[in-house]
């Protein structure tokens, strides 16, 4: 308990000297005992073992078990076409989890910070994994704290600490302090200094207590260390689609040999067969599409700035139907922002992006005397120091009146800086022959230690009802969310000291200033609602201005919509959850309500998206549905605890993420779909044969071919279709909904039936052509042989082009193909041209036409050949054209 022990006795506990430091020997000694100082990150697993995680799955063991039985019965090519397959699968997808996983590291090692520390004797720079217990650390404004501290001298210092706290004003620290009670929150510890939060003003030194895990971070990101290995519905689903036609390819096997048995065939000739029906019945192509779609889909969305760390989340994403977004960065910009100032009976509005604005010399005196009174830095654009110092800088640019020119102009002789007690900083700057002091704070404060007031460059009594005419503005500034500052000024011959400084003053005026909404934010959050989706916004920030930003973007009506930390802490947890769908704003909340927030909108049967990004945030985006790290301004243990980072902090990016993950499913399922279609029909062909007792219209190679070849390329481009711009106006996708809602199943089947039937009717009329007639006596005993091949040969055809054909009906479930538009999808067009283009080759190279027993066709034979494949495609898209005139 080291904020309960006096300075003195925190040192002699560490054997250091504050005055000179350790010195490096001792150092080095302490870095080998202690380690550096650094988080730990879970192991890193092998690209080995990721790609032997990848084989975990019902489909693949299949698929392995056909590998084995087709090397066993001799069919050599069909057992490497079938293992290349499953190894393609494997590599993509831990090629995709290898790239998430370098994405993150990138991200964690944007900088690393560095501590200014003392080490015999002297002050120097080293990288903040390098410091060790022990050492003096020493702290100035805009600077990261590299470990746990101890403060042992403090002046003036403030610390914003909501990376782990998530309180959003920075906290005053006293190194004098000594806390008894041994329960003292994190937050009110003032005479510690914790690692990764940052010093916003003041300085400080410090002795490091704590390095590493042993850091209060470090605890933290212990609790994160266990892994989430919880199946995402799309696997789960995938995984029993697998069984199931494991097990009816076994089921098919039985019925094959009993229907031989019965019919008194070839029992070697119908294992022949089975096998075939077995291979027909896996759609071998499944998993490897869908770790490609996959794979697409989550390059996509990094284009986008949305990191995805687990394939499986994109899934998630669709079924989001609630956004908890943090206000500040998300859905703001960050950056306070003077928005207006008041000079008496002079309201003006400041243009955002504007430069050198004209100004009443009274507006320009309000001005400067805000810039000299301020500490903050803004240099190419980046400022450091306290925000609403920030602001002033810049407004002062605005006018032409630059932070460095202004206070080279006007020197800073003395100050009396800011404390929360006096809610005001003064400075003593010289002005030619004589000195001016501008002191700047609280307006309430400001009017009592005003006696005068700067109307029109004359200064003039401070009347009661000037007073009141200030204390107006002021309030209308407040009720638009607007944070208020005033400033004064009083001149003198002589330096006084900082005690006379705020006495018998003159107002100037007051400035109103806010964290401005995200331009682009607004059209997102109104094309989320049209979406089905809630944005609700989550902030450390006063209720006022909270609701006033949601307002503004359409994210709530009014304040009745709000609620606070403390309001939620006078609630039982049944209670919020029955409530919680009455608001949208939640304010003054830390870290520990989002857990709560979350929790009570799962309890509804919602699907949460959260956002987050300090430390105490992990938890709760380990808990949502979709924890949502940013790629900024968002802590290591936040990213490393989050399913999606943000790369650019923006709401926006969410949106389009959730977009491109309802797209990314229904393509999947597009995809899915369709293969399952292919391979009933060709399982329909086959069974039917059989229990007809005809020839089997296909061969195992044949199938293989189809599955392999045919089958896959429509179904990839299926997967990277360019998705239905309607997609945001719809509801979200219930996670419990079956994979074949919607009309899913019914279109497979019909699908698959229209496939098989047209193979099996085609192979007929191809025996018929060819002199055989099934069931007919007194044919030569040759007439088999001789029809067979270009029967087959027209199967083969009508099963591989009607497949093709009816991928394009596939692009949509409810808008016919004229709708979707026929070339919308150049690479689905450029599938269906090449797979009948390899079908060409096939049936027309002579070797290859050896190896899948096929014939060539004379232009007759194409011709009801291409008519045939084209029914299952005419079909369906009268069929969507019927169900949409009955809704």
């Amino acid at each position: 308990m080291w904020f309960s022990k006096s300075t003195d006795e925190v040192l002699k506990a560490l054997e250091v000297d504050p005055h000179s430091g350790l010195s490096t020997e001792e150092a080095r000694r302490r870095l080998e005992k202690y380690g550096y100082n650094k988080l730990k990150s879970k192991a890193k697993k092998s690209i080995i073992s990721l790609f032997l995680s990848q084989l975990k799955d019902m489909l693949i063991y299949v698929l392995l078990a056909a590998a084995v039985i087709t090397f066993i019965i001799n069919e050599i090519a069909d057992s490497i076409i079938i293992l290349l397959v499953i190894i393609l699968n494997a590599v993509i997808g831990a090629a995709q989890e290898y790239k998430a996983g370098k994405a993150v590291e990138a991200l964690q090692k944007m900088t690393t910070p560095k501590a200014i520390v003392r080490r015999d004797g002297n002050v120097i720079e080293i990288n903040s994994e390098e410091v060790v217990p022990g050492d003096i650390v020493l702290l100035d404004a805009g600077r990261y704290i590299p470990a746990d501290l101890r403060l042992i001298e403090s002046a003036n210092l403030q610390i914003e600490e909501s990376a782990l706290t998530g309180e959003s004003v920075p906290s005053s620290k006293d190194a004098s302090a000594i806390l008894d009670d041994s329960k003292t929150a994190i937050g009110d510890r003032a005479n510690m200094a914790f690692m990764s939060t940052l010093t916003t003003y003041g300085r400080g030194e410090g002795v490091v207590v704590a390095t590493a895990m042993e850091t209060e971070i470090g605890k933290i990101a212990k609790i994160l260390e266990d892994e989430d290995n919880e199946m995402t519905p799309l696997q789960k689903r995938l995984e029993e689609l697998g069984k199931l036609l494991g097990f009816l390819a076994i089921g098919i096997c039985a019925v094959i040999f009993l229907v031989a048995l019965l019919q008194k065939r070839d029992l070697f000739e119908m294992f022949l067969t089975a096998i075939s029906l077995a291979v027909a019945a896996i759609p071998e192509g499944l998993a490897a599409i869908v770790a490609i779609v996959l794979a697409l889909g989550v390059t996509r969305m990094s284009k986008i700035n949305a990191i995805v760390k687990r394939l499986p989340a994109v899934e998630t994403l669709g079924s989001v139907n609630i956004i908890c977004s943090d206000k500040t960065g998300t859905l703001t910009q960050n950056k306070m922002t003077v928005v207006r100032h008041y000079t008496y009976n002079r309201l003006t509005d400041i243009p955002a992006s504007s430069n050198k604005l004209q100004a009443s010399p009274d507006e320009l005196e309000l001005v400067r005397s805000l810039v000299l009174c301020s500490d903050a830095t803004f240099v190419d654009g980046v400022g450091t120091g306290d925000p609403t110092e920030i602001a002033l800088i810049v407004l002062g640019e605005k006018y032409g009146l630059g932070r460095d020119s202004t206070h080279t102009k006007f020197k800073r002789i003395s100050e009396n800086p800011f404390d929360s007690d006096r809610k005001l900083m003064s400075t003593l700057n010289q002005e030619g022959d004589h000195f001016r002091v501008h002191t700047k704070g609280a307006i309430d404060n400001l009017l009592k230690i005003s006696s005068s007031v700067l109307i029109d460059g004359q200064v003039m009594p401070l009347t009661d009802e000037i007073k009141g005419n200030f204390l107006k503005v002021a309030e209308e500034m407040s009720n638009s969310a607007l944070r208020v500052l005033g400033a004064a000024y009083k001149d003198t011959d002589k330096v006084i000291v900082p005690e006379e400084m705020e006495k018998d003053l003159t107002l100037i005026g007051l400035v109103g200033m806010i964290d401005p909404p995200r331009l682009e934010v607004k059209a997102s959050i109104d094309k989320a609602k049209l979406a089905g989706i809630c944005p609700v916004m989550i902030t450390g920030d006063h209720r006022n201005t909270a609701v006033a930003i949601a307002k503004e973007l359409g994210i709530a009506q009014s304040i009745e919509q709000s609620i606070t930390g403390a309001e939620i802490d006078q609630m039982t947890d049944e209670e919020f959850a029955s409530r919680i769908n009455n608001f949208r704003v939640f304010a003054r909340v830390s870290p520990e309500h989002k857990v709560k927030i979350v929790r009570a909108f799962k309890a509804q049967g919602n699907i949460v998206s959260m956002t987050g990004d300090g430390v105490n945030d992990a938890p709760s985006l380990k808990y949502a549905d979709i924890g949502v790290a940013m790629g900024i301004t968002g802590t290591d243990v936040a990213k490393g605890a989050s399913d999606m980072i943000l790369t650019d902090d923006n709401f926006t990016t969410i949106v389009h993420a959730i977009e491109e993950g309802r797209n990314i499913y229904n393509n999947i399922k597009k995809a899915v779909i369709f293969l399952l279609s292919c391979n009933l029909g060709e399982v329909i062909s086959i069974f039917l044969s059989i229990l007809l007792n005809w020839p089997v219209p296909l061969i195992a190679t044949q199938i293989l071919w189809v599955n392999l070849i045919t089958d896959s390329l429509p179904a990839i481009s299926l997967g990277i279709d360019p998705g239905d711009k309607d997609v945001m106006k719809q509801k979200p996708r219930n996670p419990r909904e079956s994979f074949f809602a919607h009309g899913a199943a019914v279109r497979a089947i019909t699908g698959g039936v229209l496939i098989g039937l047209l193979t099996l009717v085609d192979f007929y009329y191809g025996l018929y052509e060819h002199g055989y007639v099934l069931g007919a006596e007194m044919l030569p005993e040759d007439a088999l042989e001789t029809a067979l091949p270009y029967a087959r040969t027209m199967a083969f055809v009508v099963l591989a082009a009607s497949q093709l054909f009816y991928s394009l009906s596939m692009r949509s479930f409810s808008k016919p193909i004229i709708k979707v538009g026929f070339f919308s999808n150049l690479y689905l067009i450029g599938s269906i041209i090449v797979g009948i283009l390899l079908q060409l080759l096939v049936i027309t190279v002579p070797f290859l036409a050896n190896a899948f027993e096929v014939h060539n066709l004379s232009l007759r034979e194409w011709g009801i050949v291409i008519a045939f494949s084209l029914v299952p495609l005419v079909v369906n898209e009268m069929f969507k054209i019927f169900m949409k005139e009955k809704n």
